[in-house]
């Protein structure tokens, strides 16, 4: 079974190309170019045809001769291009079946003579059709045209198996997904899932019309939590536009929930090994640097979160509540937190789909420190305190090692400033630089944040 990705980007494309901003410079200077999304399967059907798509075949090597199943998610014009079914027309007189919702199927049909050799289909959600040897099922789509009858379907999303028993999600356009149609792919276990991904982070422009990074991660999640994405599931982002980070940003960033950026022309190959998060990532950087929220990125696709604050609260300072209320209000409703030092029982016990999201192991070690009372190197009991801190540290890094956890932890780098004044603050520098580089040691994927931008170490 072959998925030939024609396009990939949203309605004006990417690079936009009447816009100077930081992502479509970085597009134009790396010459990638994003034309509308719309894919080919098996040569045979087509799902989407907007303006730009029989050129994008053109440029990806392939034709659109054998074209018999056009499945037409709504009207927007980068999604149905009439015309291109009347320059079909002009060549050849092969059947050809279009199925969409009623306004497209009829926006469509006024460009083609009565006698055209077309099957025009209309759908509506829940509705099963069998297409030239095609299982299609419909499902509904967050997202509307306006160019539809009061009350009518206006947009769609689709469910494909092919022939050979491969199974694909073509979600594209749509807020996020409607709860009947959640319901209705449980147990789906799709071989390729084309989510959209229009606004990155900006959320605020995606309404519910759209998925920006955020969202899209939890649609993810969702498809993840009743079966429809699997650990073989090939997730790729479509409908990209300039508001997301250049392409490899965007990568990394989707490759966090397990999904995937491609360029135009790119063929999948489903059954092939999909790569899925590592299973212990340490993330590094100075204050305001962005890890935290790099940290919070990495698990955003994971079914549930246990967010471990080990800051603990400090009645009366009114600067450490603020922080703390804004790291809780970036917080998921469906993520638990725990707070408390006792990391290590936390990573020897394994729950099921549950990963740990750990802030910070800075906050930790300065708790040790107090339990200990181990902050003055010249206390006649300090080298008994830190023996004992010594013995925690060594025991979270034993636990680190062995957990079978999902486990992402966050880690101030505090040694590149200046040289503290005092002896407790040397002390506390030297042992946190210990403490990162062990457990860096033992972590297969380390990142490091400057200026919210993270590179891997």
């Amino acid at each position: 079974m072959s998925v030939r990705l024609l396009g990939t980007g949203a309605a004006d494309g990417w690079p936009q190309p009447f816009c100077r901003c930081a992502s479509c410079g970085a597009e134009r200077t790396a010459g990638r170019v994003r034309g509308q999304t719309a894919a080919l399967l098996d040569g045979t059907v087509l799902l989407d045809c907007g303006p730009s798509t029989p050129e994008a075949a053109t440029r990806a090597g392939v034709d659109l001769a054998g074209v018999r199943l056009l499945l037409v998610t709504h009207q927007h014009s980068d999604h149905l291009s009439p015309a291109a079914l009347m320059h079909r027309g002009w060549v050849t007189d092969a059947p050809l079946t279009v199925a969409g919702p009623p306004d497209a199927i009829a926006a469509a049909r006024a460009w083609l003579p009565d006698d055209a050799p077309v099957t025009w289909v209309p759908v509506a959600p829940g509705e099963r059709h069998r297409l030239h040897g095609y299982d299609v099922r419909v499902l509904a789509a967050a997202h509307t045209t306006g160019l539809g009858a009061p009350g009518a379907t206006e947009a769609v999303l689709w469910d494909v198996t092919t022939p050979a028993g491969t199974r694909v999600l073509h979600a594209t356009d749509t807020g996020p997904l409607p709860a009947a149609t959640v319901a209705a792919v449980e147990g789906a276990a799709y071989d390729v899932v084309l989510l959209e991904e229009t606004f990155g982070d900006r959320g605020d422009l995606a309404g519910e019309q759209h998925l920006g990074l955020a969202a899209f991660a939890a649609q993810v999640r969702r498809l993840r939590a009743v079966g429809a994405v699997t650990d073989t599931t090939d997730v790729v982002a479509v409908h990209l536009s300039h508001h997301n980070p250049p392409t490899p940003e965007l990568a990394r960033r989707l490759a966090a929930v397990g999904a995937r950026v491609v360029d135009d022309g790119t063929e999948l190959v489903p059954g092939a090994a999909v790569p899925r998060p590592a299973g212990r990532t340490l993330v590094l950087g100075g204050a305001r640097s962005g890890k935290s929220v790099e940290a919070e990125r990495l698990v955003a696709g994971e079914p549930r979160v246990a967010y471990v604050a080990t800051s603990g609260r400090r009645d009366g300072d009114a600067e450490w509540a603020e922080r703390v209320a804004l790291h809780v209000e970036r917080r998921p409703a469906h993520w638990r937190t725990v707070e408390t030092l006792d990391l290590v029982g936390l990573l020897a016990d394994d729950v099921p789909g549950e990963a740990l999201l750990v802030d910070c192991l800075t906050l930790w070690l300065t708790g040790v420190v107090d339990r200990y009372g181990a902050w003055e190197p010249s206390a006649p009991d300090h080298a008994a305190a830190w023996a004992a801190v010594e013995a925690e540290v060594a025991a979270l890094l034993d636990a680190w090692r062995a957990t079978p956890r999902r486990v992402v932890a966050v880690s101030n780098e505090v040694g590149q400033g200046i040289v503290p004044a005092t002896a407790s603050g040397r002390l506390f520098r030297d042992a946190m630089g210990r403490l990162n580089a062990a457990v860096a040691a033992a972590t297969e994927d380390v990142r490091w944040c400057v200026a919210g931008r993270v590179v891997t170490l």
